[in-house]
């Protein structure tokens, strides 16, 4: 299902700095990942859905950039979290999310007081956080990754009904561990990704995305 580059091309065309989602998509759809436990991986990829062991009571964070996932999860060797799936969605759902997210702390470019704010973020079935983006080597960049924290009736949609393929990567991200913590740049291989941008500008104010250089 991934498309894949090699690391060393892609990382000269990704933004240095800034608030950018990073992406692998194409016109229909566009890829998330997570990582799990194996009980709640492996029945998430042989049913198609989330469910077994999966809570749907607790936030769910997706993350649309892979190397951000792979500094999370340590390349899926961190406790409960050796599972790596990608997880693809509609492109239509995914925007939805991105249209209902609010940002985890305050922003007075986007609500003129912090009630207003509170009360939004109270309501929002989506929670937006931006955090330092991360080399292969787990170092930090200057750039941010987005990750989306999805509950409520957005959490059952993207566990039960909007989810398009749910692959296991552990294998990929096994073979790629071992040049990204060795530095052997020149051999890693990513998911190819690029800027995404909503169509609608409101959304990307609201987002507080940086403009593409």
């Amino acid at each position: 299902m991934l498309v894949t580059r090699p690391y060393l091309e892609q990382v000269k065309q990704w933004p240095r700095q800034g608030k950018h989602i990073l992406a692998q998509y194409d016109d229909h759809s566009v890829v998330v990942y997570q990582a799990y436990r194996p009980a709640i991986g492996e029945f998430a990829v042989q049913n198609g859905f989330f469910g077994g062991p999966f809570s749907y009571t607790r936030m769910s964070w997706i993350k649309p950039n892979f190397l951000w996932m792979m500094y999370r999860s340590q390349w899926g060797c961190a406790p409960g979290q050796e599972i790596i799936l990608a997880v693809r969605l509609r492109r239509g759902f995914f925007d939805e999310i991105l249209a209902a997210a609010v940002a985890s702390s305050f922003d007075s470019n986007v609500y003129q007081h912090e009630q207003a704010w509170r009360s939004a973020l109270q309501r929002s079935a989506v929670r937006l956080q931006w955090d330092p983006d991360h080399a292969p080597s787990g170092g930090r960049v200057n750039r941010r990754a987005i990750q989306l924290g999805l509950r409520h009736s957005m959490l059952a949609r993207y566990g039960k009904t909007e989810p398009m393929d749910i692959i296991n990567v552990c294998d990929f991200v096994a073979e790629q561990r071992v040049f990204a913590h060795s530095g052997r740049h020149e051999r890693l291989v990513t998911p190819r990704e690029e800027v995404y941008r909503p169509d609608d500008a409101g959304i990307c104010r609201r987002l507080g995305l940086s403009d593409t250089p």
